[in-house]
């Protein structure tokens, strides 16, 4: 039996691991504190830990489970910023799912759009109080606007066939243009001076980190819609503050948040918030906030554990790969084209 330790668990965690991991023989500890250097000792006679986005995996952690006999760090999401991979090369084996629903993100991606744009969230607040007044909710059609949209992997595609559903002029950037796909890519600069909504679809790398950014904001449209769905340190949160005071950017939609450790995923509302930039975002009246929920989907949760579970298998089980590797070694981390046919050391 293979025995995971299960950080930062919540409620909609349990039933799909435990169905996938009682098919296969692996039995989950599940834990609800967050993985980092004070908690790392919970993983202690574990052959594997199942970590999520806010889960701190440095090289002090990655060092004390591999002195625990750990072989597999398995994140239960695409991005992998939390995770030292220089680190772990050579020691533990790094697994991700690096596609779980595209199709939850992206729709909640416009789900945010379509709410800040028409002033549904604040139609929804009057109605609950007999307030039926049009006053104040007017809101701007999507058909013909521009959209840029930044990252084009399988959750930025997506969102661009949306907005072309809804008839908008879509660009794209990416370093890594997906080629025949019919995408006008566009200079990273000139996608900021055209768009009159920006959403974001790329991993968070020391190259994107900040790439919204004053300097950035100061070349985008007067008025424009930002929509983060991927990572919060995309934004200089404090640039956006700014940039919303000014009334530069028209409206901020985002279901991350730079420092959303140690707020999101926990009912805070019995306690003064201690961060005042995301209360002075949170406050302000065109800016929405969700709590990293965009994977929030029953066909999302059953596929990460699906996959997640395969992940762990693959490694314990097979002589060859380790499904879905990131492979800090050959620089190509997660298209690793694995020509070796064998794990990644």
């Amino acid at each position: 039996m293979t025995k995971v330790a299960f950080f930062d668990t919540k409620a909609y965690d349990k039933p799909s691991f435990e169905q996938y991991g009682n098919q296969h023989d692996i039995r989950f500890r599940f834990l609800e504190t967050k993985l980092n250097e004070d908690t790392v000792d919970l993983a202690k006679g574990c052959d594997a830990v199942c970590v999520f986005v806010n889960d701190t995996v440095n090289a002090a952690v990655i060092d004390k489970l591999y002195e625990y006999g750990v072989k597999i760090i398995a994140l239960r999401s695409a991005g992998y910023n939390n995770v030292d991979l220089r680190s772990a090369y050579g020691k533990i084996h790094v697994v991700h799912v690096p596609a779980y629903s595209p199709y939850a993100v992206a729709e909640h991606a416009m789900a945010l759009l379509l709410t800040s744009v028409r002033r549904i969230h604040k139609a929804y607040n009057r109605t609950r109080e007999f307030n039926f007044s049009l006053n104040g909710l007017t809101g701007f059609d999507l058909h013909g606007k521009t959209a840029g949209v930044i990252g084009t992997g399988k959750i930025g595609r997506i969102f661009i066939d949306i907005c072309r559903g809804f008839g908008m002029k879509v660009i794209a950037y990416d370093l890594f243009p997906a080629m025949d796909s019919g995408i006008e890519y566009v200079p990273l600069e000139t996608l900021f001076e055209h768009s009159d909504i920006i959403s974001l679809h790329c991993p968070l790398t020391d190259d994107t980190r900040h790439m919204i950014n004053a300097a950035a904001i100061e070349k985008m449209k007067k008025g424009v819609v930002i929509v983060n769905t991927s990572r919060g340190g995309l934004i200089d949160a404090e640039a956006l503050l700014e940039g919303i005071k000014a009334r530069k950017i028209g409206a901020a939609c985002l279901d991350v948040y730079e420092e959303e450790a140690d707020i999101f995923f926990e009912d805070r509302s019995g306690h003064i918030m201690d961060d005042d930039l995301l209360s002075r975002l949170i406050s302000m009246p065109n800016v929405i906030v969700t709590s990293h929920q965009a994977f929030l989907t029953e066909e999302a949760l059953n596929n990460i554990a699906e996959t997640t579970v395969n992940n762990i298998r693959s490694c314990f089980e097979n002589d060859g790969i380790c499904d879905n590797e990131l492979c800090y070694r050959c620089g190509n981390i997660e298209q690793c084209k694995k020509v070796r046919k064998q794990r990644c050391f």
